[in-house]
């Protein structure tokens, strides 16, 4: 009766106790379980182009256990607590080990801390070597394996585990120590990620790589001997070196990365999906730097690449350096408005075969003109009297692409940019004339828009950056006809490649430079992908010397050589397209503009190829017919206008061969070749 009156006791104690035990634990207040990770910046394929700190500067990355190879958790169960599947939070084998151990030796011979444990005291940033902080990470310990699944403690200690210095958390430690993401890792990395939290700063990679490289060696070889691995790796890898520095985080695409954080936190795990791919992106990226290397070091260059098809942006370089103060290099200037100089000529000319107006053989004169008070002149100025609207594009003249805008009117080029989704930026409130030679500010990210709506058979949508944004074909315009389209990209990809271009291939592309040689452009596409390449100084300041074409086109090439494994060739002609010569076109195509009447206006001396005495006063030229007044231009460029007399004294002296050209003011013109000596 004692007995059972005694069992009774006991069970009646014990069960009092475990009562006691259970309201203690369910009592416990559990810290905060959520922690801040860093941003991430991710291209179409999942890679990470770029991560930021967090606060106080920590390294400390969002992690799931997909992301990590199955032998990190293997390695790390076996090495730290073997039986975590089997326990509470407390391994009672491990304690009166411990115990046991202590009392015989003396002092702590082996620990009994569990990994429930250690991410208790990771979650509160406590220390072990009171008694009382002991007791509250076992307190903590039982209350989390309560709440909590395994895998959502193991998912602690990967964000949490230190690594050393700024490093928190096995995929921080991962791409820092080791270079690489966790996915796939050897024996040995592994086996340092194990070992590393258990001493973050006595074993830093940086600082003593020798330590870390004995404590790696030293979990590989318990992982030999508890057959998580072989042997035969464990020896072999334990020859090889540790990490002896850090590797840098991932960079890539730093101003389209800030862009994207600027948006928001992006999804639950402050994850950012770009369009970008990281390949091309590091490739022109680099391509960026090297060409910048050659260039005045206060010079900027940017780059943007997309799938014309798509919309889809899949490189975009803000500048060759980020980090550079010299070059304003954290400056995007991708973004940046800029004079896009003669890249908008193509877009004039496409409106005005839409319109009826110009065919590409139609007959154009590039002569002295004047619109009021405003008289464009040709970049080199020079005049070529009468020639092909595909001609004219082709040099990228300035007087044709000025007539023709004016037939068009500078509202309708301005209606057109806006349709295109574009935001063009005018000093003045209304559009002039001056606006097809790139008197507006537009972002090279705008002007490879546009381009692609030209690649894409006339048809403009936003180009986007944005995984989750993907969508445009609700915004997509009609800019202009697909057979127009055709026909610039015709015109374009005849144009003669720079000496530097390299092996690009088949592609339409257009240079441009603005006024006072402060932006140099390039602008081009393929059958799958459009690009464009600008290159200047970022505060506006005159770059003498400075053309697209010799230095942005050269870019241009090379970046669409790697872009593309194979060319992508132009689409053919659409059924529609008028394909004809100037004597076949209608009578209202085969010229724009007032018709050269020459049988009434003569210049009647001195005759052409004569040889004359060359005189300090200059040649005296006899003019019949014409309507005044006169231009007066000598080589190619204009000596004298507003003349309205029929004699002319021209100011060309000698000696040599000149060739002197009158044009009235009806666009009639008459040359002659002289000999002076």
């Amino acid at each position: 009766m004692r007995r059972l009156l005694a069992l009774v006791c006991v069970l009646w104690v014990l069960a009092y106790a475990n009562d006691r035990l259970n309201a203690w634990i369910e009592a416990t207040d559990l810290p905060v379980l959520v922690h801040a990770t860093a941003p991430e910046v991710r291209d179409r394929n999942g890679e990470l182009l770029r991560a930021y700190v967090i606060e106080d500067g920590l390294w400390r990355m969002a992690v799931t256990s997909d992301q990590v190879d199955p032998l990190f958790y293997r390695m790390l169960i076996a090495y730290e607590d073997k039986r975590f599947y089997d326990h509470a939070g407390i391994d009672p084998i491990a304690t009166l080990r411990a115990g046991a151990q202590g009392v015989r030796h003396g002092r702590i011979v082996s620990g009994a801390s569990t990994l429930t444990m250690q991410v208790a005291r990771l979650l509160e940033r406590g220390t072990t070597g009171q008694w009382q902080g002991k007791l509250r990470q076992m307190r903590l310990a039982l209350a989390l394996e309560r709440r909590l699944s395994k895998g959502e403690i193991l998912a602690l200690y990967s964000l949490l585990a230190p690594y050393g210095g700024n490093v928190e958390g096995v995929r921080a430690a991962s791409l820092i120590w080791l270079g690489k993401e966790p996915r796939r890792l050897t024996p040995a990395e592994a086996a340092l990620l194990v070992a590393l939290p258990q001493a973050p700063e006595s074993r830093r990679p940086d600082r003593n790589p020798e330590a870390a490289r004995e404590a790696r060696n030293r979990v590989m070889l318990r992982m030999a001997e508890a057959g998580v691995i072989p042997l035969a790796a464990a020896q072999s890898d334990a020859l090889d070196p540790s990490p002896e520095g850090r590797h840098p985080m991932p960079q890539l695409a730093q101003h389209m990365a800030d862009r994207a954080v600027a948006l928001g936190p992006g999804n639950s795990s402050g994850r950012h999906d770009l369009t970008l791919d990281a390949t091309l992106q590091r490739s022109l990226e680099q391509l960026a730097r090297t060409h910048a290397a050659r260039l005045d070091p206060r010079l900027s260059l940017a780059i943007t690449l997309a799938d014309h098809q798509s919309g889809e942006i899949l490189a975009s370089v803000g500048s060759p350096n980020y980090s550079s103060t010299e070059n304003q290099g954290f400056v995007d200037m991708t973004q940046a408005k800029r004079s896009p100089g003669s890249t908008l000529k193509p877009l004039v000319y496409g409106l005005a075969f839409d319109r009826g107006l110009a065919h590409p053989e139609t007959l154009i004169l590039d002569t002295p003109v004047y619109f009021g008070s405003y008289a464009p002149k040709n970049f080199d100025g020079e005049y070529r009297g009468e020639l092909t609207v595909r001609r004219a594009l082709q040099l990228s003249l300035n007087v044709p692409v000025v007539r023709l805008t004016e037939a068009l009117g500078p509202a309708h080029l301005m209606a057109a940019l806006r349709s295109a989704n574009l935001k063009p930026e005018l000093q003045g409130g209304t559009p002039g004339l001056a606006l097809a030679l790139g008197g507006v500010g537009l972002t090279l990210e705008e002007m490879t828009q546009l381009y692609a709506g030209l690649a894409n058979e006339g048809i403009s949508r936003p180009l986007h950056w944005l995984k989750s944004s993907s969508s445009t074909e609700n915004l997509q315009q009609t800019l202009i006809s697909r057979a127009s389209a055709w026909q610039i990209g015709h015109i374009l990809a005849d144009i003669t490649p720079p000496p530097a271009a390299g092996p690009a291939g088949h592609i339409a592309w257009k240079t441009g430079t603005s006024y006072g040689h402060r932006d140099a452009w390039a602008l081009g596409w393929d059958g799958q992908f459009v690009i464009g390449v600008w290159i200047g100084r970022p505060d506006g300041t005159p770059v003498p010397g400075a053309f697209g074409a010799g230095l942005a086109a050269p870019v241009l090439f090379e970046a669409l050589g790697r872009a593309r494994s194979r060319p992508e060739p132009l689409r053919p002609p659409p059924p529609e397209t008028l394909i004809s010569t100037n004597a076949k076109l209608p009578a209202n195509l085969q010229r724009f503009g007032p018709r050269p009447q020459t049988s009434t206006f003569q210049l009647t001396f001195p005759p052409d190829g004569a040889t004359l005495s060359a005189m300090p006063s200059g040649v005296p030229l006899k003019l019949r017919g014409g309507t005044p007044p006169y231009t007066l231009l000598a080589d190619g460029a204009v000596v004298a206008s507003g003349l309205y007399r029929p004699q002319i004294l021209a100011p060309v002296v000698g000696p040599g061969f000149t060739t002197l050209s009158v044009i009235d003011a009806a666009g009639n013109s008459e040359r002659i070749t002289i000999e002076l000596r």
